[in-house]
């Protein structure tokens, strides 16, 4: 089974960030990865940029209304996410309480990705979908 560990942080754990060396934490998270990796259930991993940097759609009237972050009332911001391939939740909280970026104002959102096997076969475009994840090599 797939599950997504999403990395979620208040603005002041952010900033408490600062205060760490940046080499040392690359190391340390590095460390980490190399734990997932080795026992074979790391798929994906990314951080993402700044919440300044990116915009929010908002579909609440027509045309939708995009605006740019930092997003308006957010208390936690998504700031990363693993996809692990593991045998079960309980195995993905295992990792995620390995993590090593802790502390207080520090969450992780453990969530399975759903599988194209879960929805109905006979669709149109879970079809599609079957055939482009086939073609390129995702399935």
């Amino acid at each position: 089974m797939k599950y997504m560990l999403i990395f979620r942080a208040t603005d002041e754990a952010f900033a408490n960030m600062g205060d760490i060396d940046f080499n040392e934490m690359i190391e340390t998270v590095g460390k980490y990865n190399q734990e997932l990796i080795r026992a074979g259930v790391l798929l994906a991993a990314e951080g993402l940029a700044d919440a300044d940097e990116g915009v929010v759609v908002d579909y609440s009237s027509e045309p939708p209304v995009v605006t740019d972050g930092p997003y308006g009332e957010t208390k936690e911001l998504f700031g990363g996410f693993y996809i692990l391939n593991v045998a079960s939740k309980e195995e993905a909280v295992e990792w995620a309480k390995r993590q090593p970026l802790t502390g207080p104002g520090f969450k992780t959102e453990i969530r399975r990705v759903t599988e194209i096997d879960e929805f109905p076969q006979d669709n149109e475009w879970i079809k599609k979908e079957r055939a482009w994840r086939e073609a390129h090599g995702q399935l």
